[in-house]
């Protein structure tokens, strides 16, 4: 089905492997649709609960592949029609999102790693905005995500200076969630994505929702939609079996519904 990714389900986790080896995993337009229609397939499967994208080989994902670039190009409508469109599906996907990032993570790679949920790094990671050193600004979303996470200022000497920055610094600026050394690599990744794969999915998805509506409501614009969000989570079997759970003194066993 998928040319440049690998895809696949398994203990309620969706795998997304972008599959490139040879060329860093650099993106090409096919790349930008096939993770935008993996990510859309995952959502709509119930038996996916969490889904992980990251790279096979060297590299989580080097950006642009340059081969697809010439001076003709309209750099703004290569976002509209094909960065854009995979950044807004991955940002309104209500299950959790891990990048395991492998290896370099660089401009628009970097960007992709920044849309997603979680990020958690291997020893080896690195994080470039490269977008500088050929004299574009950081796209797909990338100022937009960055700034949320680090701040204005730290964003700025990121995406001005064009520094690349190691797995250990990227934890200490709060960009990764976690640096897993590559021996425990793989066990590790896929020992977090099935933890997030058995919590509550529905409440994780309100969660996900309010995150990004609390940066555009006032506060009491934004308490009224947590009282609706909170009645909902509060109808799901998860919520009820959360509280059963708790009242048998039990651990309690979700199913995302």
């Amino acid at each position: 089905m998928f040319e440049t990714i690998r895809y696949n389900v398994q203990d309620g986790v969706a795998w997304l492997r972008l599959n490139r080896p040879d060329r860093l995993n650099a993106f090409i337009a096919q790349m930008n649709r096939e993770i935008k229609e993996a990510v859309r397939e995952a959502s709509l499967d119930e038996t996916v609960r969490c889904i992980v994208i990251t790279g096979e080989g060297r590299a989580f994902c080097s950006g642009q592949d340059l081969v697809e670039v010439n001076e003709e190009m309209d750099h703004g409508q290569v976002l509209r029609d094909h960065y854009g469109p995979m950044v807004k599906q991955i940002v309104k996907c209500e299950k959790p999102i891990i990048a395991a990032v492998n290896g370099v993570a660089a401009g628009a790679g970097f960007s992709l790693a920044l849309a997603c949920d979680f990020r958690i790094a291997s020893e080896k990671a690195s994080f470039l905005n490269a977008f500088i050193h050929v004299g574009l600004i950081p796209d797909s979303g990338n100022i937009y995500f960055l700034s949320k996470l680090i701040g204005s200022a730290k964003a700025a000497e990121l995406s001005i200076l064009g520094e690349k920055v190691s797995a250990e610094k990227a934890f200490d600026l709060g960009l990764v969630t976690k640096v897993i050394p590559m021996d425990t690599w793989e066990q590790e990744v896929e020992e977090f994505a099935v933890k997030l794969a058995q919590m509550p999915t529905k409440a994780i998805g309100l969660i996900k929702r309010y995150l990004t509506l609390a940066n555009n409501l006032s506060f009491d614009s934004f308490l009224e939609k947590e009282a609706e969000g909170q009645r909902i989570a509060g109808l799901t079997q998860d919520s009820r079996e959360g509280v059963n759970a708790f009242l048998e003194k039990r651990k309690p066993v979700f199913t995302g519904k």
